[in-house]
Formats: C-alpha cells, sequence, structure tokens
C-alpha cells in the first residue's frame, strides 16, 4: 500500500478513484479525523462468488418476513455517514472526509450506490460501494437493528445476479462475510476476475 502524494486533499477526482478501481486499487485513511489517504491493493482480494452466495437458515427465514422496507439509493450521503461513524465494536473508521465527498461525487455520477433498511422513516441499516462494467466493489456497512445490513447484502446480490454483474468484491474477508461464502483469491486470480467484469456493462439503477 502507499500513501497519497497530495495527502488525500489536492488532486484527487472521482474519475482518479474510477481509473484506480480499474486497476485493482483502492484508497482508506487511517481514521476520519487524518485528511490523508493511502492507496490499497492487497495481495490477497476478498471476493463473494455471486453463484456461491451463502444465506444461513436462520437469516433467509428472517428475509422472508420483510423485516424491513429496502430501497436503492434514496440516502446515499447518510449511509456512508453511517457507515464512518464509531461504535462500541469499532473504536476508528477508515472513511474520512476526503473519503465521503469523493463516494457522493461518484453516487451524483452513477458510480457509487446505496442499499438501505428502514423501520418506517427510520434508516436502521445499510451498505454502499462502487459499480464499473459488471463490477460491485463493496465499502462498507452498518446496522442499527439486528440483522439489517445482512438484509441488505442478501438484497444486494439478488440485484447484482439480475442486472448481470459478475464480481462482487468485498476487498478483504471477515469471519462475517465468510459465513455467506467470500473467499481469498491471490492477485494475479483477481486481476483475471476484474478484467473479466470491465470488459462488459451492467446497470445498477
Amino acid at each position: 500500500m502507499t500513501r497519497s502524494d497530495d495527502g488525500g486533499k489536492r488532486g484527487l477526482t472521482p474519475q482518479i478513484l474510477l481509473r484506480a478501481y480499474a486497476a485493482g486499487i483502492f484508497p482508506m485513511a487511517d481514521d476520519a479525523d487524518d485528511p490523508e489517504i493511502f492507496w490499497v491493493q492487497p495481495e490477497m482480494r476478498g471476493v463473494l462468488p455471486l453463484d456461491a452466495f451463502h444465506i444461513p437458515k436462520s437469516l433467509a427465514k428472517k428475509v422472508r418476513q420483510a423485516p424491513f422496507d429496502i430501497r436503492i439509493n434514496t440516502a446515499f450521503r447518510q449511509v456512508i455517514g453511517a457507515c464512518a461513524e464509531t461504535t462500541t465494536d469499532r473504536e476508528r473508521t477508515w472513511i474520512n472526509r476526503t473519503i465521503r465527498d469523493l463516494y457522493c461525487q461518484l453516487h451524483g455520477m452513477g458510480h457509487a450506490h446505496s442499499v438501505e433498511a428502514w423501520d418506517d422513516d427510520q434508516l436502521v441499516g445499510g451498505l454502499y460501494g462502487v459499480t464499473l462494467g459488471r463490477a460491485f466493489f463493496g465499502e462498507s456497512m452498518f446496522s442499527r437493528k439486528t440483522d439489517a445490513s445482512k438484509i441488505c447484502l442478501v438484497h444486494l446480490v439478488e440485484r447484482l445476479r439480475e442486472r448481470g454483474f459478475v464480481l462482487l468484491d468485498t476487498q478483504f474477508t471477515t469471519e462475517h462475510l465468510k459465513r455467506f461464502g467470500a473467499i481469498d483469491v491471490p492477485h494475479d486470480e483477481y486481476e483475471d476476475m476484474l478484467a473479466d467484469a470491465l470488459a462488459g456493462e451492467a446497470e445498477f439503477d
């Protein structure tokens, strides 16, 4: 990983971000209050295969009960803001102001999207990511009610399958994501998967 020469404050544009994603690179910050960003290119990349997505039985039952109203792209700025908040389980966040502003610009360009869980008029969970070609690059998720973000993930995968996407990049794997079938793939293999995804087009909206 390499640190941005301009500290993330000058010269970094949404177009540069898209070129970075096309090259298999993504930005992070050390902390929400740190103005700098650094570029990350993991040797082992987290991927959630769309054709091998696994929904635990208890979650599948809850999805069928439809406890939340699932919406797409109605509160992107709120979702990324919630993902940037610190919690008792997450004392630090890699989403700083520069990243929030840039991804909101990507959203305005049609390249960043949110999946949201609403309980009446309350946003209780969600996730967001970047689309390019037939790839969805998952960035972050949050949950204020039990299983809200997991249900958003289920709806995300359904949407990606229906609309012709072939790659769901999770950047890294966690025990949480592995329950859904996430795997680590070597950099060379990921490059091939990315090239295939960028060779076609899919529409998220």
